[in-house]
């Protein structure tokens, strides 16, 4: 059986799609985009800051479900320029400073609403 999660402290999902969903003792974060979720703004583009802005927001559902960071076990960091690697790295390695999860990193012709980067992540109770 699936639990449906949804939070205020993330975007509300702009398609048909739950921000996440638990089944089994995992949590399936959908893909983040770099929104505000109090005002619905997309952060500067600018990779370090919507990176932050990103990983906030899996910390926002996290927190709504009584988890951390160092629940997550795998991301998939979807970017429309690997040549911003490095610095979307810098970022993400202070939201994991150890024990990060598995990663995947995919760069992409677009992403929704003109992204620069994208993260989904999976996490155990």
């Amino acid at each position: 059986m699936k639990k449906i999660i949804s939070t205020k402290n993330a975007p509300a999902a702009i398609g048909p799609y739950s921000q996440a969903v638990e089944a089994g003792g995992l949590i399936f974060i959908s893909g983040q985009l770099p929104i505000d979720p109090a005002t619905g703004a997309m952060a500067p583009a600018e990779i370090k800051a919507q990176t932050e802005a990103v990983l906030k927001n899996i910390a926002g559902i996290l927190k709504a479900e009584g988890l951390a960071p160092e629940n997550v076990l795998k991301t998939t960091v979807f970017m429309a320029d690997l040549g911003q690697f490095a610095q979307m790295n810098e970022v993400y390695s202070k939201f994991f400073p150890a024990n990060a999860p598995a990663r995947a990193t995919i760069e992409v012709k677009a992403l929704p609403r003109a992204a620069l980067v994208e993260i989904e992540a999976v996490a155990a109770r």
